[in-house]
């Protein structure tokens, strides 16, 4: 049986199907194994005319279809379904082959597999895909972690048929063994905050200037021409002037006001707290999904009394909410870049901050304008604690604070919830602020527990004896 095949894929899913095509459609061989076999037949019917597949329907044959080193690409559900098809194949592959995850693990799991493979000279990468089934196909923005020889034998070809942005593959080699999956999953959790910070702005714009969906579509048509350009803001103009077909009401309107998630954000927040890193932004922007979804506690509480609403002038108010917007995404960035560097300190990674914003300019469903913005800011100081140092954003930052305060307290003074401005706002006042009121929080901790403090004055940690003369011990 003669090996012809670049790249195998396992798990023939929207997006498993999508990559190979996009494999095949840049001229590689593309074996193709599912557990039930008729996804390969419909898979070459409908698309065999895109490029050179192979049917592979028994993991034997699959793996010998593979030229050396073998590459097999796993597209299945995270957890177990991965655990298992990595035990099936394993076995099967030789010391420089290597098994692909282009799931949505957890980066822990990637990192556990990959050193249980490495002990059986198996390369593993953990790949983080983002843009979707339509990105799947026509050019993702890719992240895989692994081995420097692993990338050597499979970067060029996930270079690809990744996105490209003046020419400039989104794509990079993140660093090793979870390495992939904790940028991919970073990325989802400002994907998280970027949306609910488009979602406050359209709530502030409808129910305090009083713009009707079609009107709003057309604001955001015009902030996507500007500074906020980006595949969200694009798209939500797409959205708000959507009109259902069988009420011929906007589509906005019958849509429950309850969103879902898949996890990825709540595992940011997770690991953001296990790290020590501060992403407010993103936590908000879980809870308030998880709010969304308790009709019943909604229900019950709608007997609370609010404030009076009043209207605001359209236009001027419109301009207030995208400096609002722009700032508070500014501040959700750099949180998440924030993270990325805690993890990489934390594990050893040594990922390029810089590096990330060129994978994200294109394929992904974060892309923006302004990630240039943030290339550029890393590239002049690697050593960037954060972006808000930036001199250029902290400039922008500065410019926009009257608009985003005004924003937020006519949100309060109307009672419209924004969790996301208000967060972002709060953790830029927070770093600005010459001395915080930890100190005082510190304080209580020492006396009901005696957790001890650090003084400003004198190096040490000391506790107060706050029951015997309030005298001070150095501990």
């Amino acid at each position: 049986m003669a090996a012809t095949a670049q790249i195998g894929v396992t798990g023939l899913g929207v997006m498993g199907r999508n990559l190979a095509r996009n494999f095949a459609r840049h001229g590689y061989t593309v074996a193709l194994h599912n557990r039930t076999s008729s996804r390969i037949t419909d898979t070459i019917t409908q698309f065999g005319t895109e490029g050179t597949f192979v049917a592979a329907p028994d993991p034997a044959e699959f793996v010998a279809r593979l030229e050396r080193p073998r590459r097999v690409l796993i597209m299945v559900n995270a957890g177990q379904a991965t655990d298992a098809v990595i035990d099936e194949f394993a076995p099967l592959l030789q010391p420089g082959d290597m098994l692909i995850d282009g799931g949505n693990a957890h980066f822990t799991d990637t990192r556990r597999r990959e050193a249980k493979l490495r002990d059986a000279d198996l390369h593993f990468v953990g790949m983080g895909v983002s843009g979707g089934e339509e990105g799947a196909l026509n050019g993702p923005s890719i992240m895989p972690g692994g081995s420097q020889e692993s990338y050597a034998a499979l970067g060029p070809m996930l270079e690809t048929i990744s996105a490209h942005v003046d020419g400039t593959p989104c794509c990079t080699h993140v660093g090793p063994d979870g390495a992939g999956h904790f940028v991919k999953m970073v990325h989802n959790g400002i994907e998280y905050n970027d949306m609910q910070l488009i979602a406050e702005a359209y709530d502030l714009l409808r129910h305090a200037a009083g713009l009707a969906p079609a009107q709003l579509a057309e604001v955001f048509r015009a902030w996507n021409t500007g500074r906020l350009d980006s595949y969200l803001i694009g798209i939500t103009a797409e959205v708000l002037a959507h009109t259902d077909a069988a009420t011929g009401k906007p589509f906005v309107d019958i849509v429950a006001d309850q969103a879902e998630q898949k996890g990825t954000g709540r595992w940011t927040v997770q690991d953001a707290l296990d790290l020590g890193v501060p992403v407010n932004g993103i936590a908000e922007a879980v809870f308030a999904r998880s709010l969304s979804g308790h009709a019943d506690l909604r229900q019950a509480a709608r007997r609370l009394a609010g404030p009076k609403r009043a209207s605001t002038e359209p236009a001027e108010f419109a301009d207030q909410v995208e400096q609002a917007l722009y700032a508070s995404k500014v501040v959700s960035y750099a949180q998440g870049w924030n993270m990325i560097d805690g993890g990489s300190r934390e594990y050893g990674w040594d990922i390029d901050l810089g590096r990330m914003a060129v994978i994200w300019r294109g394929g992904c469903i974060i892309r923006a304008k302004f990630l240039d913005r943030i290339r550029a800011a890393y590239a002049g100081n690697q050593d960037l604690p954060t972006l808000l140092a930036d001199a250029d954003f902290a400039a922008e930052l500065e410019q926009a604070q009257d608009a985003w305060r005004a924003v937020v307290a006519t949100a309060v003074r109307l009672g419209i919830p924004v969790p996301g401005f208000s967060a972002a706002l709060a953790y830029y006042d927070a770093l600005r602020a010459e001395r915080l009121p930890a100190a005082l929080i510190q304080g209580l901790r020492d006396f009901f527990g005696a957790h001890t403090y650090r003084r400003t004055d004198r190096p040490g940690t000391f506790h107060t004896l706050w029951a015997a003369g309030r005298t001070e011990q150095t501990r």
